[in-house]
């Protein structure tokens, strides 16, 4: 009986370290790619081509993505496919380029990048350098949870930044149907190379 018992306590415990390793590896692996992103932003600010941050990546980054009141500071990478998400936040394929006229959309996972979607309010100003080098300023107008069936972006709409990431957060299961949803808007006139 003791011996069984034993037996179930080292492989509970050795479930329990598997699990706790898995998250650490990903929060390591979302850490150091964002620096070399950031080596890769730099060449592509100086070179104005895509630059990938290391040779067998399948996207390049697209922006710079700030959140003042919140100590934030990321780059975004180009498309928002799943590969590309374990390293950033990523834009999605089809939608505005923040700056362009219509609705720009980021997504990030809830438990790495875009964990601080959590505390935004509005009012909380939003900077997105594009490769240009000029920053846009924006705003945030409104957050929602919805279903990730619904349709949570007006593409119509004007210089809107749309920031999207699972709900709920701290969740034990990865994915789920509903997204939590940020709004900004731009401000006008603040186009300029200083953030």
């Amino acid at each position: 009986m003791i011996k069984v018992r034993t037996v179930l306590f080292c492989i509970a415990l050795g479930l329990s370290c598997w699990q706790l390793g898995q998250g650490g590896y990903l929060h390591a692996k979302a850490v150091l790619a964002q620096q070399l992103i950031e080596d890769a932003w730099q060449q592509t600010l100086e070179n104005l081509q895509h630059n990938k941050p290391w040779p067998w990546a399948d996207t390049w980054p697209v922006g710079r993505l700030k959140v003042p009141a919140h100590d934030i500071d990321l780059y975004v990478l180009a498309g928002d496919s799943g590969s590309t998400l374990a390293f950033g936040p990523g834009h999605r394929i089809g939608s505005a380029r923040p700056g362009e006229l219509g609705t720009s959309l980021i997504s990030a996972h809830r438990d790495t990048h875009f964990s601080f979607l959590k505390r935004l309010v509005v009012g909380d100003e939003i900077l997105f350098q594009g490769t240009d080098g000029y920053w846009q300023h924006y705003q945030v107008s409104n957050s929602v949870v919805a279903h990730e069936s619904s349709a949570i972006v007006d593409i119509r709409a004007n210089n809107r930044l749309v920031l999207v990431t699972c709900y709920p957060f701290d969740a034990i299961m990865p994915g789920g149907p509903l997204r939590f949803v940020v709004f900004a808007e731009r401000k006008k006139n603040t186009l300029n190379k200083n953030a």
